[in-house]
């Protein structure tokens, strides 16, 4: 529920969604049961869940491929869109990779399609609570956290995780995290 507390930013007093600012949710599948995924998709009152996945299937969780996904997550009254294609991690567009093969998120931001897809995400951002799915569980070094999570970031928008478990972690908490293991990234790089 939203409301004017008189200084014109609208507060929403549901669990999670900081008041202010328009923010979204990320959390990965994974290979917990998808009943689970659901519950924390509830709990934070998930209205549309936005698939990031650029193959919406997994051999080692099945339940997780895009139609049985999908089909599970309406019959959960939760919307469901399927965006891969504009804001998957690993883009069909060969101008996204260097010449070893990688893909490079900085080229993925300045094509058109992902413009347009961050253009969609955030016109469903300032209408319904969303959650932005992909499968790896921990955002630390996922796409939907190191590419669209960070242009979210820039227009303003604040990204909560959504982790195994059901706690929240902020994009502040994962950044600290990550900058918690970087010396030893760094002497790695050394070696």
């Amino acid at each position: 529920m939203t409301t004017n507390d008189g200084s014109g930013k609208e507060a929403d007093d549901r669990e999670g969604l900081p008041s202010g600012p328009l923010a979204v949710f990320t959390a990965g599948h994974s290979n917990q049961p998808l009943l689970e995924l659901i519950d924390l998709l509830k709990r934070y009152e998930v209205e549309v869940v936005v698939d990031a996945r650029s193959q919406p299937y997994s051999r080692y969780s099945p339940h997780f491929a895009r139609e049985s996904l999908e089909r599970t997550v309406r019959e959960s009254s939760i919307q469901y869109l399927f965006m891969g294609d504009s804001l998957g991690g690993r883009p069909s567009d060969r101008a996204c990779y260097d010449a070893e093969g990688k893909v490079q998120y900085a080229l993925v931001e300045e094509q058109d399609f992902y413009r347009k897809g961050i253009e969609r995400l955030l016109s469903g951002i300032v209408r319904y609570r969303v959650c932005l799915l992909c499968s790896e569980e921990d955002p630390i070094r996922c796409h939907r956290r190191l590419l669209v999570g960070r242009t979210l970031q820039r227009q303003g928008v604040v990204v909560q995780h959504i982790r195994r478990g059901g706690c929240l972690e902020s994009e502040e908490e994962v950044q600290a995290r990550f900058e918690r293991t970087l010396p030893d990234n760094r002497q790695m790089d050394l070696l």
